[in-house]
């Protein structure tokens, strides 16, 4: 099967960009560098096309209904204008995915979902659908931009009237952006170093990201690249789908007890109660390598005595701090803060210690 081209596969070509598959989508995984890129987020400005993503509208008189049954958290408490993170949970307590939940009003709602699981939450979703609510998936009329970095407000607000300042986190506003009419702009993101979200139709794709690249330039912007992005989420403790959340671990597992509201009846509840009253046997933890080593996802985690008690899901060399760090699920025992823990990388144990996260302060 061929991969899926983004509407600007062409011009990340032309910027350098190492093109991937990902997901089944034509990707760049990065331009100039993964530690340029990541390093010019956190202190300056860059630019992700991450038109991969998912997106389900959903409306009608039972659209709140519909997801409150479907996702964990608990969207009776959004309001207009508001942006939840949430997942939908299977009838076992697992993930189906983590997702991003948008209301527009009582009745209309966007859902943005991972690109790897467009065609499995689509499915999930109508299965569960007894309601009048209607579900359209607009995955492929969409291109989504990720602009994020402490200067990414002033290179937006050169773009739109709308005050982006003035704009809380996890909000939602739509108007006109570079000259395009009904383009969402969220205050969003998924590196923790701030900025926003611009969702516009396809056909205006390519102008509103020249526009972007053209305001941003006497402000260094860069494109951004799949592999800076997942280290600045990983500098955050953000929970990658298919890395630190699946099917087969529960919310209350992965330190997302957070969003998920026992209180309310969704998929999988009576599951989560049962847990939360018996308590996990195994948590997702952060951790930093002492030793010298980088870890990586599947490599196996071990106590001081040598017995094997859980495995990394996630793990890089930090362009911040320097130092090697993850994140991966050990027995609750070992899930202390400062808790010696041993990563096995090339048949030897190195040393590392669970901390506390996120690694790097966030800027939102």
């Amino acid at each position: 099967m061929s991969m899926k081209k983004l509407v600007l596969s062409e011009i990340h070509e032309n910027l350098g960009g190492k093109m991937v598959d990902f997901a089944g989508f034509y990707m760049p995984v990065q331009y100039e560098g993964v530690k340029i890129e990541h390093n010019n987020i956190r202190e300056n400005v860059g630019v992700f096309d991450v038109s991969h993503m998912g997106e389900f509208i959903v409306i009608g008189d039972e659209a709140e209904a519909l997801i409150q049954k479907t996702t964990s958290n608990d969207v009776s408490l959004l309001k207009d204008g508001q942006v939840q993170y949430s997942c939908i949970p299977n009838n076992e307590g697992g993930i189906v995915d983590d997702l991003l939940i948008y209301r527009f009003s009582k009745t209309k709602f966007l859902l943005v979902v991972n690109a790897s699981n467009i065609n499995k939450d689509w499915e999930w979703l109508n299965s569960k659908n007894d309601t009048s609510a209607v579900l359209q998936n607009v995955s492929d009329e969409w291109s989504l931009f990720a602009v994020q970095g402490p200067n990414s407000t002033k290179v937006l607000s050169k773009l739109t009237e709308i005050d982006l300042g003035a704009m809380k986190y996890y909000t939602l506003q739509i108007g006109d952006f570079a000259g395009v009419q009904g383009v969402l702009i969220s205050s969003t993101g998924y590196t923790g170093a701030g900025g926003f979200e611009i969702y516009v139709k396809n056909e205006h794709a390519i102008n509103v990201w020249e526009a972007i690249m053209e305001t941003g330039a006497p402000f260094g912007i860069k494109p951004t690249g799949l592999a800076a992005r997942d280290t600045l989420r990983l500098e955050m403790g953000y929970a990658l789908y298919g890395n630190d959340i699946d099917d087969t671990t529960s919310p209350l597992e992965a330190r997302l007890g957070w969003i998920t509201k026992l209180g309310t009846d969704f998929s999988g509840v009576d599951y989560l109660r049962k847990q939360k009253e018996e308590g996990v046997s195994k948590k997702l933890v952060a951790f930093e390598l002492i030793d010298r080593g980088i870890p990586r996802k599947e490599y196996q985690i071990f106590s001081q005595e040598g017995n094997q008690i859980g495995r990394v899901t996630s793990g890089t060399m930090s362009p911040t701090l320097n130092k090697a760090i993850g994140m991966g699920y050990v027995s609750k025992d070992f899930s202390g803060v400062d808790t010696e823990i041993y990563i096995s990388i090339r048949n030897k144990n190195i040393k590392a210690k669970v901390v506390s996260l996120p690694f790097v302060a966030s800027n939102v």
